[in-house]
């Protein structure tokens, strides 16, 4: 289980050592990785209570940055969690942490906003005694070559997506210890991530990404009704209907994934990688396929990435 910045998986990335003197932002000031501290008695700590994004810089240019907003917004409207920043006090906080780390390009941002810190460990937010506590990491961050060249492995979890009346997973919530769950029986079963269906028995999406099989040339992912709905995954739909393609946002089965020509995952920090293997079964010839390459390249140039 233990592991690194080397593990093959939708987070696993390339060690950089530029990353020891990243400067982390916590509540408007710089501090190093090793020195940044919240407090224990923060929302965030005690219960999971708060929204978080995670952003990637590709040559000076923050992709899709609008529709990151509008997800962090809407989730802390939806926790009833004042920010204490609008829009425009968000992007500046995030610029600021760029700019002191002198990041133009490669960057993966994880920008943390927790409740505050409570009086005392518990669940009533009327226990508050500060404002929102903000954290924002910047880091040098590659996919691992290998990924790509390979193709992830994965395992379909006993753990199911929510209901969005139980835990709407639309909201980029702290709390992902279902998503962690499903994860760890992957890794326990030899694979990279997980595959989690819904509680319909369809397919939902990935724990940590969202997943696409390939038809003939269609391209088919999950409608996210009982999954988060990506902004790369949306993207990577966008890029292909613009070139002519079919992308369908449509229930289908296990039983359909086996027998798919391809497949693969999207993500912030990975775009679009490969997947060769699930439930042990080889898709197709087991190889990273063309469709997918392409999906990836389309995707890449609307971005500005290619």
């Amino acid at each position: 289980m233990k592991g690194g910045t080397g593990a093959l998986s939708a987070q696993g990335y390339k060690a950089d050592v530029r990353n020891d003197k990243v400067l982390v932002y916590v509540n408007g000031a710089f501090v190093p990785r090793n020195e940044a501290r919240v407090s224990i008695f923060d929302a965030g700590f005690v219960l999971g209570d708060g929204v978080w994004e995670g952003l990637r810089l590709v040559k000076g240019k923050l992709i899709s940055l609008e529709a990151h907003l509008d997800r962090l917004f809407e989730g802390a409207r939806a926790i009833d969690l004042d920010i204490g920043h609008d829009r425009a006090g968000v992007v500046k906080a995030i610029q600021d942490t760029l700019d002191t780390n002198s990041m133009t390009d490669g960057a993966h941002i994880r920008m943390m906003i927790t409740r505050g810190v409570k009086s005392t460990p518990n669940q009533d937010p009327r226990f508050i005694v500060s404002g929102p506590t903000i954290v924002i990491v910047a880091e040098y961050k590659s996919p691992l070559p290998e990924a790509k060249a390979k193709g992830y492995s994965l395992f379909t979890s006993t753990f199911r997506t929510s209901n969005p009346d139980m835990f709407d997973l639309r909201l980029n919530s702290h709390s992902r210890l279902n998503l962690i769950q499903a994860l760890i029986q992957a890794i326990h079963a030899g694979a990279d991530e997980a595959l989690m269906l819904d509680p319909r028995g369809f397919v939902a999406s990935c724990n940590s990404t969202n997943f696409f099989i390939v038809r003939g040339r269609e391209l088919w992912t999950s409608t996210s009704a009982y999954s988060f709905k990506g902004i790369t995954q949306g993207n990577v739909i966008a890029a292909w209907r613009a070139a002519g393609g079919v992308a369908k946002e449509c229930d289908f089965t296990l039983t359909q994934v086996y027998s798919a020509n391809e497949a693969f995952v999207t993500g912030t920090l990975g775009g679009v990688t490969p997947v060769t293997k699930v439930d042990g079964r080889r898709i197709a010839d087991g190889e990273p396929g063309p469709v997918t390459k392409e999906a990836s390249d389309l995707y890449l140039r609307s971005v500005g990435a290619l």
